[in-house]
């Protein structure tokens, strides 16, 4: 197996962040060809500590080679954060595209709008593992009854927090965002030095709970056609609850405005937080660091005690790509990274939740530490709207700048919303 480092540059992110809401890609088309020796190219995404999970792919790559004589993957690992215009490059230009992708679940309607997913409904139906894929999983890679992935893992977030600091301070672990809030104060003035609760403007994720929490959505809407909520009242008081962890009383605005998901967990890791809310796929990561040894999960609590905060259910799902000239070697490799077996090594390297229930009850079982993810999970998690207008949403980071302005001053909750609430162009040129 070969494996390439990531490529993208500043200038192609500018790029895209100007271009993606003017310019939808070329759509592809199968090659037509299947040819059964050659180079397969992966694109997966980097995580925090990408060490582990390099580990787990070169294994199910390594079994891969070996069946398929002639036949060689290369790998690369490449940001969250810069998956739009790579992979809308990747749809513009077959030459240069991979062949099997790794992409997350909001990603779905509208990487099969563009026409860069290959149909492989006949296939996953024949996989024999997929019979035990949960529902939701299921539904994940799932657009229009057909089927474009196999799934690879369910994300569900909690709230870690470091039982030392909670001990020496005489704190007991939140029942209410009301009470989160409170903490997070009371730790940050105790101890200047750390942030009580990381909070970061680009982390769209962690914010997401507390809209859902207060009885706030993004959009309203059903069959593929929504409209645009984050600017009602009930939206705001989530929004206003959020933002509110910004600045000297938690987590300085200079340096939090700009964290993402990845940057909370790391200052979490790193014991330079109190709290995260972290995912169970941060666990390594956060095992890795100085935190080891001196923290606990419990779910993000609500506005009441015993409610758990609605958490976005993320996860990512593998896919292959229209354009690749190797459709049945692709196949096979999607399934053989996303199976079973696979997804209990990542489990035990990374935390990520299997998307296979049996695979799941087993992990639960034998893992104290995912009983506040799977309580979580089945608490009710939310999703962002399933529309192919998402994609281009995110990309375009309508949420993050939407926080960043409140927390940096420059528009206030009702300002700033209304703008955010202008994600309904994207809505409407999406049908």
């Amino acid at each position: 197996m070969k494996l390439s480092a990531p490529t993208a540059s500043l200038a192609a992110l500018l790029f895209a962040a100007l271009t993606v809401t003017s310019c939808a890609p070329q759509t592809s088309t199968g090659s037509g060809k299947d040819e059964k020796t050659g180079t397969l190219r992966v694109w997966l995404f980097q995580e925090v500590d990408n060490r582990p999970k390099e580990r787990v792919v070169d294994q199910a790559v390594a079994a891969f080679e070996k069946a398929h004589k002639g036949a060689e993957v290369t790998v690369e690992y490449i940001p969250v954060e810069t998956r739009a215009e790579r992979v809308k490059a990747a749809f513009n230009d077959p030459k240069s595209a991979p062949d099997v992708i790794e992409y997350g679940n909001t990603d779905t309607a509208g990487y099969v709008k563009d026409g860069g997913l290959a149909d492989v409904t006949k296939d996953f139906t024949a996989w024999s593992e997929s019979k035990d894929i949960d529902p939701t999983a299921r539904r994940s890679v799932t657009v229009d009854g057909q089927i474009y992935g196999a799934p690879y893992f369910v994300g569900v977030r909690a709230l870690y927090y470091r039982t030392d600091v909670f001990k020496e301070l005489g704190l007991q672990p939140p029942r209410t965002q009301a009470q989160l809030v409170e903490t997070a104060r009371r730790i940050h003035s105790a101890r200047p030095g750390l942030y009580g609760l990381a909070v970061g403007g680009a982390y769209t994720y962690g914010a997401l709970p507390f809209i859902w929490a207060h009885g706030g959505e993004l959009a309203v809407g059903h069959g593929g056609s929504y409209r645009a909520a984050i600017d009602g009242s009930a939206a705001r008081e989530g929004i206003t609850a959020y933002t509110s962890l910004f600045g000297d009383g938690n987590c300085p605005t200079a340096k939090c405005a700009g964290m993402g998901g990845n940057d909370t967990v790391t200052a979490f890791a790193a014991g330079k937080a109190a709290m995260a809310i972290g995912g169970d796929f941060s666990h390594q990561a956060i095992e890795a660091g100085k935190a080891k040894g001196k923290y606990a999960v419990v779910p993000l609590p609500g506005l009441k005690e015993g409610e758990i905060a609605p958490a976005f259910a993320g996860g990512n799902n593998i896919g292959v790509l229209k354009s690749t000239e190797r459709r049945s070697l692709a196949v096979d490799l999607m399934e053989r990274l996303a199976s079973k077996r696979t997804q209990r090594e990542l489990f035990d390297a990374m935390g990520f939740l299997p998307t296979f229930t049996d695979v799941r009850e087993l992990v639960a079982r034998q893992e104290p530490f995912v009983e506040p993810f799977v309580r979580t999970l089945a608490s009710g998690t939310r999703f962002v709207p399933v529309s192919p207008a998402w994609a281009q949403i995110d990309a375009s980071l309508v949420l993050p700048t939407m926080f960043q302005e409140i927390v940096s001053g420059k528009k206030d909750v009702k300002a700033a919303s209304a703008e955010a609430a202008k994600m309904n162009d994207a809505f409407g040129s999406a049908g």
